[in-house]
Formats: structure tokens, C-alpha cells, sequence
């Protein structure tokens, strides 16, 4: 697939997110009190009737316009079931913060992934409530609102890619019991102290889209996180790749990971030819992981 397609995918893909998912988004936000815990009474990971609306009609645009291509979304996901293939593939997250959704916290939005051998080539993440749109596909660098985005001048702006001069995005995440959930408290504690690594701080965002998104705009230095599913980085993982920002597993030596892998630490690009920091940066960050992110 060549730049030139994958930039027709990308704005045809724009102009769904903008045009029929935001406005829904943006309408219904703070409106449901209804909603279901999609994993059990112990864990907060909420999903809404307009979760599952907004992912039939993204399926049934995208189907419409590219027939041949497959569809994994978060709402129609089946454990041990759904793939991953070589094939072209849509991995949709309608809604992305449900949570942000429900409390009507202006950070929900819709992330549209297109993977091509398994790697993401195409990424459209459209926040309404900020009227914010950030796009890119593979070889056509990233724009915002339409709008290239200069993202070599920003990151010259920025200084050297150092822990403890970073501000970096972390989230607990749904599940608030066992070794997973000690793993990122202790994490977040040794990342924060005098003696650990000691950054200026942290951010929540409660969207793992807009947080790589963020990142690839230069707002945050890296997020770091573990539970999460392909359609929660697959669109922001483009968008990362384009500004020479990088992803790598949340465990130490995970260099070479797929858009499945469940735990992801992203990170900014750097200036030309100071590649070497953005990896002394991550061997910095997983020195200060307490334990291991494990998920089935």
C-alpha cells in the first residue's frame, strides 16, 4: 500500500471521525448514567450503550468504503477469538475514556487504527469536545486539523530527551487488585521520589489515544502503561512513529513488541542524531519499573 493510499484512507477516515462519530460523542457526553463494568465488580472498566452505537456505524462506514479490509473494534473484541492478521485492518476505538464520557471530562474521544502486516500505517484520533483532530499515515508525516504539523521544530524546542527533566503519563488502569496494580503504584512512587527517577511529574489523561497523541505533539515525554488493547494505541502508535517517537514494551528488554503486546511504554522523538538519548531514556525508565506487567 503506498503513501498516496494510505493518505486517501486517512482522510476519508478524518472526515468519518469528524463529521458523523464527534458530533454523537460530543452530545452524549455526561448524559450516561447507565452504563455496564465490562470486567467484573472489581475493576472500573465502563462501556455505554453509545459505546457500542458509535462502533457499528464506524464498521458500517468503513465496510462500506473498503470491503476487503477487517475490522477488530474494542466493543465487538472476543477473547481468544479475535486476531490480528497480515491483512489490512481497521482496530477501532469508538470511544476512547469512556470514563472521561460518563463524567463528562473533556478528554473522550474516537481512535481509528489501520494495521498493514500487523503494523500500524494509518491513525485518525478526533477529540470533539476540544474540536481537536490529529492525524497521519505511513511516509506522510502527521497533521493537526487538517494542517501539517512541524513536529522537527517543536521537538527543537524542547532540549534533550532526560528522566528526571520529564513529565510522563501513567494510568492505574481498570483492575485495582493483585501484582499488576502493586507493579504500577510501586512504579509510580520510584518514578516520582528524590532517589528514583526523580521526574517533574506526571499526568493522567484517562485516554490512552490523546496521551500518545500528546506525546507525538510534544505536550509529554513518554506514557507508560499495562492492560491496554491494540485499539487503545494503534492510531496514536502512527501518529508517534511519524514525529520519530518510539514504542517499546512496559517491561525491561522489550524492544521489539507488536500492537497486542498489552503493556507499552511510548516516547517522544528527539533532535537528529540524538537517537541514542530516546534509548538511554528508556533504559533509564524501565530501571525504575518495580516488578512486571504481566496480562493474558
Amino acid at each position: 500500500m503506498t503513501p498516496s493510499d494510505l493518505l486517501s484512507i486517512e482522510k476519508f477516515v478524518c472526515d468519518l471521525a469528524t463529521n458523523k462519530v464527534g458530533p454523537i460523542i460530543k452530545s452524549k457526553s455526561g448524559t450516561q448514567q447507565t452504563y455496564d463494568l465490562k470486567t467484573g465488580s472489581r475493576k472500573v472498566d465502563i462501556v455505554t450503550v453509545i459505546d457500542k452505537q458509535v462502533e457499528k456505524l464506524i464498521w458500517g462506514e468503513l465496510r462500506a468504503e473498503y470491503p476487503d479490509f477487517k475490522f477488530i473494534g474494542e466493543e465487538s473484541y472476543m477473547k481468544g477469538v479475535t486476531r490480528i492478521t497480515e491483512e489490512p485492518t481497521f482496530i477501532v476505538d469508538p470511544i476512547d475514556g469512556t470514563t472521561n464520557f460518563v463524567h463528562d471530562f473533556p478528554f473522550s474521544c474516537t481512535s481509528i487504527g489501520l494495521t498493514v502486516d500487523k503494523v500500524p500505517v494509518m491513525g485518525v484520533i478526533y477529540n470533539p469536545h476540544l474540536d481537536l483532530l490529529i492525524s497521519a499515515s505511513k511516509g506522510n508525516g502527521v497533521r493537526i486539523n487538517g494542517k501539517d504539523f512541524d513536529y522537527k521544530e517543536k521537538i527543537e524546542g524542547m532540549g534533550p530527551l532526560i528522566l528526571n527533566k520529564s513529565v510522563v503519563a501513567l494510568q492505574p488502569g481498570s483492575a485495582r487488585e493483585g501484582n499488576n496494580f502493586k507493579c504500577k503504584l510501586a512504579t509510580f512512587e520510584n518514578l516520582l521520589a528524590c532517589d528514583g527517577g526523580f521526574i517533574h511529574g506526571f499526568r493522567n489523561l484517562g485516554s490512552s489515544a490523546m496521551t500518545m497523541a500528546y506525546i507525538a505533539m510534544g505536550y509529554l515525554d513518554c506514557y507508560w502503561d499495562g492492560g491496554c488493547y491494540s485499539w487503545d494505541v494503534c492510531a496514536g502508535w502512527c501518529i508517534l512513529n511519524e514525529t520519530g517517537g518510539r514504542v517499546v514494551g512496559a517491561n525491561q528488554s522489550e524492544w521489539d513488541i507488536g500492537v497486542d503486546n498489552r503493556t507499552y511504554l511510548a516516547v517522544r522523538g528527539t533532535k537528529i542524531g540524538s537517537e541514542e538519548d530516546q534509548t538511554k531514556y528508556i533504559e533509564d525508565f524501565w530501571g525504575c519499573v518495580k516488578g512486571k506487567l504481566e496480562y493474558d
